[in-house]
């Protein structure tokens, strides 16, 4: 699959841009803050429905106006597909594929998938928690189309407790209601853990070989998945900080307090580990998307670098490209 072209209107700071794409390497280059990135967040948006930065749609508006839209045009073997893509600063974004319009995000996936790596993604295992939950999540919505849902229904369901719980600080009777949403939130977040505990399985044993080339075999890299809770423990560790959770008004337990911890050669790089071992390792999780996706879809996917070559050394370049 490949990118044939793309359209941009009033996108960032491009008001009009027509740009055609060879089927294999191309290079954006010119000065900085030209826009030259901006373009790439327009194909992960176009192919994703959501900006690599997690910028919102009215901050992708060029300024002054009120909507953007995006064009991107898809190769796959002997098929075509036309990614149409509407930004309202005060409307849900609108999308379309060949002309007729879906009415959600799942849709869009297996049209192009893609594989974005910046600069930030050599921070992802200094960063907090929150940027490793990103990285497991942004994957794994692109090889399970019900992942996306099922994350979704979690999600709705902890900011819903969350308001809940609150509430029952000002309203004590509202306390039975819990148990409703505590039931929903089990089920989904057992789907979720169980999927987030097989790819990391299979995430280790790909990265763990790209890793010992990144470093001619002198380190071993290990992934190893730190679930809030497990399957099994959530329902009765959820039950048994209800009244923590109350004092506290936030949700305590669950899959939006995972983690997963890197360890090289036996030692967590996280806290331990210098800048470089933690970003060759960044580097090693990011090429094992690649491998992934390649597995599931049977094809190689698109592959955005935004001036990643800048922040690594010479032979980590090479290894790279």
């Amino acid at each position: 699959m490949y990118i044939e072209s793309i359209r941009l209107n009033n996108f960032r700071n491009y008001e009009s841009l027509e740009m055609n794409f060879d089927q294999g390497t191309n290079i954006l280059y010119g000065d900085n803050a030209q826009g030259k990135t901006n373009i790439l967040e327009a194909v992960y948006l176009a192919g994703t429905s959501k900006s690599h930065k997690g910028s919102k749609d009215r901050e992708m508006i060029r300024f002054e106006n009120e909507e953007s839209h995006i064009r991107m045009m898809v190769k796959k073997g002997d098929l075509s597909y036309k990614i149409d893509m509407h930004l309202r600063k005060n409307k849900a974004k609108g999308v379309a594929i060949n002309g007729l319009p879906i009415r959600k995000a799942r849709e869009l996936l297996g049209v192009v998938n893609l594989v974005f790596f910046s600069p930030e993604d050599l921070n992802i295992i200094k960063n907090g928690p929150g940027e490793r939950r990103r990285f497991l999540d942004s994957e794994l919505c692109q090889l399970d189309g019900v992942y996306i849902t099922e994350l979704a229904g979690y999600n709705h369901i902890v900011n819903q407790r969350n308001r809940l719980l609150k509430d029952c600080y000002m309203n004590p009777g509202l306390k039975s209601t819990l148990d409703v949403w505590d039931m929903q939130m089990v089920d989904y977040g057992k789907k979720i853990i169980g999927k987030r505990e097989a790819f990391v399985q299979e995430l280790n044993e790909i990265a763990r070989g790209l890793h010992k080339g990144l470093t001619g075999g002198i380190e071993e890299l290990e992934i190893l998945y730190e679930p809030s809770v497990t399957a099994a423990e959530f329902e009765d560790k959820l039950s048994r900080n209800r009244e923590r959770d109350l004092r506290m008004k936030l949700t305590s337990v669950g899959p939006h307090r995972d983690d997963f911890c890197v360890k090289v050669n036996g030692i967590d790089i996280r806290r331990y580990g210098s800048q470089g071992q933690q970003r060759t390792a960044a580097l090693s999780l990011k090429l094992s998307e690649i491998y992934l996706v390649k597995k599931k879809i049977r094809d190689t996917p698109v592959l955005l670098l935004d001036d990643v070559l800048s922040e690594l050394d010479s032979s980590r370049q090479t290894y790279l490209l």
